[in-house]
């Protein structure tokens, strides 16, 4: 049997009018559908020139159609590239010329910009809208529904995701059929999908949550998802009446909690609340309990990896932690600097090692072979522990350490108080440059707007909570934190502000 994530998701659908999709609009999109469609668009692409091993890149708006594209692509043995909506010009041209795609697909709105590049690398276009309309689903209407799956092996590249880039150039990391189709099964398995689900997807589907965990598990297990093209909260909880499982961010539950008509009645019909791409605070996982009676569940998973860790269905949903790694997944902390493995509490780098773990990064074999050690453990960039009890938690990256007079200061630990901290909504602490100390501690708050709070006030609260060297030494106040669009805190853009604030610093 073929390896291709397409055979194995589709290959052994017994009920074809099975509902997979519906949208808020009233279109309703069985499997068979989804076989139908992406047959049609896999001859599409084949006629477009699209060969085995070539990649398609795709920055377009969130519809069906979209995600119909990502399945054709692999099942006609090609390489699903997905790009940020929000990426300039600027930035595609980085990613067209780095992944050389045969064919680009973007917004008609962008097609002259993005055809100036295509050509660059003699990349085809496509267009297709968010409603769903352009020239590939056009062209796509013109074509046999019947395709042959191609045959792939299961370390054949199915897709390359780019970093996100924060530091440094993007990095294009190369996931196969074996990847995607390993994570996928035992997230059904581990999280018990079944096809009873309903699955609220209000995710982006250019990223790993939405694209991969989201999609794919549901698919997996021959459950529903109700496709929505953005987040918005009281459309959210209407749809919990006859949903039984959300996927988002942390930012999701936050403005969930902020709306007045979420409460256990609301929600008594969900079975599973899941977080993950940005860590969900504690406080938001108890006051999140609180109101509805519901753990939420967070795990860790990157864009390297997929998922590695998730807090268990049955058993302690811990809050700040990202759970127990999955099974066939293998984690440990060890010294920066050595490698060694370190003992439990110990904080230090986490490495991973599965076959969810990508094959390396797009035509950088140097960087990938140092992002290996030679046992196979990926160094994942992100600090933290195991606990006693063999939960793992996250207590930053790597290159968000602060190194202040020769101690190491770890962000999330910081966080922590000044989160606790009575009239703080949220906060980040990031290390700027400071003439005596190499890099100051330093402190991004946004605070309750109805509580009177100061700089002096968080000062006081942390005395006595912190050690010297972990005291920041400046308290900044914001109305909001940078965000990517996964709702992740860009710890680089608040450094690049603050960078000159210890000029004066003697």
């Amino acid at each position: 049997m073929t390896a291709n994530l397409f055979s194995r998701l589709f290959d052994d659908v017994k009920d074809l009018d099975r509902l997979a999709i519906e949208t808020p609009d009233g279109g309703r999109i069985s499997y068979g559908d989804l076989i139908e469609r992406s047959g049609r668009t896999a001859n599409h692409l084949v006629a477009r020139g699209v060969k085995v091993g070539d990649r398609v890149a795709v920055q377009v708006e969130k519809s069906v159609e979209a995600l119909v594209l990502y399945l054709a692509t692999v099942r006609a043995g090609a390489v699903f590239l997905p790009l940020n909506t929000a990426y300039t010009l600027n930035e595609i041209d980085y990613f067209i010329g780095d992944a050389e795609p045969s064919l680009v697909v973007c917004d008609p709105a962008k097609v002259e910009g993005v055809t100036t590049l295509a050509r660059r690398v003699g990349a085809e276009v496509e267009t297709l809208d968010a409603a769903g309309r352009g020239s590939l689903s056009d062209g796509a209407a013109q074509q046999d529904a019947a395709f042959v799956t191609v045959a792939r092996n299961g370390d054949d590249l199915a897709a390359i995701l780019y970093t996100s880039g924060t530091t440094g150039r993007s990095k294009g990391a190369m996931l196969s059929h074996d990847n995607l189709v390993s994570n996928s099964r035992t997230l059904v398995d581990f999280w018990r999908f079944t096809d009873r689900d309903v699955l609220i997807h209000a995710l982006p589907i250019y990223h790993t949550h939405g694209l991969f965990v989201a999609s794919n598990v549901t698919l997996f297990a021959r459950a529903s998802m109700i496709f929505l093209s953005k987040f918005d909260p009281n459309q959210v909880i209407d749809l919990m009446a006859r949903a039984t499982v959300l996927m988002g961010v942390p930012t999701f539950y936050t403005r969930l909690l902020q709306n007045q008509r979420l409460s256990r009645d609301t929600t008594s019909h969900m079975r599973l609340f899941i977080s993950g791409s940005a860590p969900l605070l504690a406080d938001t996982h108890r006051e999140w309990s609180a109101r509805t009676g519901h753990a939420v569940l967070e795990r860790y998973g990157m864009t390297e990896t997929n998922m590695n860790t998730s807090n268990p269905y049955d058993g302690d949903r811990v809050p700040g932690a990202v759970g127990l790694p999955l099974p066939g997944v293998s984690v440990r902390v060890t010294d920066p600097e050595s490698g060694t493995e370190l003992a439990r509490d110990a904080i230090g780098m986490i490495e991973v090692k599965g076959p969810n773990v990508f094959r390396g990064y797009w035509r950088m074999p140097e960087k990938t072979k140092s992002e290996f050690r030679g046992d196979g453990f990926f160094i994942t960039g992100d600090l933290g522990k195991i606990d006693g009890k063999g939960y793992v938690h996250i207590l930053g990256r790597g290159k968000d350490l602060v190194i202040s007079g020769g101690f190491n200061v770890y962000p999330k630990e910081v966080e922590s108080e000044i989160d606790a901290i009575a009239g703080v909504v949220e906060s980040a602490v990031i290390g700027v440059p400071h003439a005596d100390f190499g890099e100051g501690v330093t402190a991004v708050v946004v605070a309750d707007k109805t509580k009177a709070l100061s700089e002096d006030a968080v000062l006081q609260a942390l005395d006595g909570r912190l050690a010297k060297f972990k005291m920041p030494k400046r308290v900044i106040f914001v109305d909001d934190l940078p965000r990517n669009t996964m709702g992740k805190v860009q710890k680089n853009v608040l450094r690049d502000t603050y960078a000159t604030l210890y000029t004066k610093a003697t």
